[in-house]
């Protein structure tokens, strides 16, 4: 009984260390505001891989909404015991295991984390820059970096994304909320500068 105590008490106080999300997603100042180590770790990110920030932050907020141990759902068999997970996407990023892999080795950032957000955004901005360097994807186009990042650079030439509406859809709102994050942090840049 007091073994159980323990361990319900330490994944209490792990759970508690995980950092929420932003209040307000929708509102690139208002995130930048409440979690003040943001903007420096994508503005990090942009100065070493040449992706703007909201290209970055729109696309992790279609992958994880900002949630920093995010995994995709388990399917139920029977409609009640769970299943093995369909990806080992994981973490703000949802970047899958072999794809981080590939990206500490490549970014030498052996240490990275993917509940680690700067470390979530520099993996995000080398993916774009990686698909702006093999695919000469403009580095500002959102559309499709998204289509890439989600299908992968050989996915997206073989133009394995065209069937999928959904993932145009989606693409297309990261595209939307890219330009609606870089007009919101026009207004704020100054300051978020001056504060940091």
């Amino acid at each position: 009984m007091n073994n159980r105590f323990l361990i319900i008490a330490s994944l209490t106080v792990l759970s508690a260390c995980t950092t929420a999300p932003p209040k307000n997603p929708e509102n690139i100042c208002a995130i930048f505001r409440e979690k003040d180590d943001w903007y420096q770790a994508t503005l990090g990110s942009a100065r070493r891989w040449g992706v703007p920030i909201a290209v970055q932050m729109a696309i992790i907020h279609q992958e994880s909404r900002f949630v920093a141990d995010a995994r995709p759902p388990r399917p139920m068999i029977l409609g009640f015991i769970p299943w093995f997970r369909s990806s080992s996407a994981y973490g703000y990023p949802q970047a899958k295991d072999e794809t981080w892999a590939d990206y500490q080795q490549k970014a030498g950032n052996w240490w990275a984390d993917r509940e680690d957000f700067s470390d979530s955004c520099d993996f995000v901005a080398w993916y774009c820059a990686t698909s702006n360097k093999k695919l000469g994807i403009s580095t500002s186009d959102a559309n499709n970096l998204y289509l890439t990042y989600h299908e992968g650079l050989g996915g997206f030439q073989r133009n394995s994304h065209l069937p999928k509406q959904w993932l145009l859809n989606a693409a297309q709102k990261v595209h939307q909320r890219a330009l609606r994050y870089d007009a919101q942090l026009a207004t704020c840049r100054q300051e978020l500068d001056a504060e940091n």
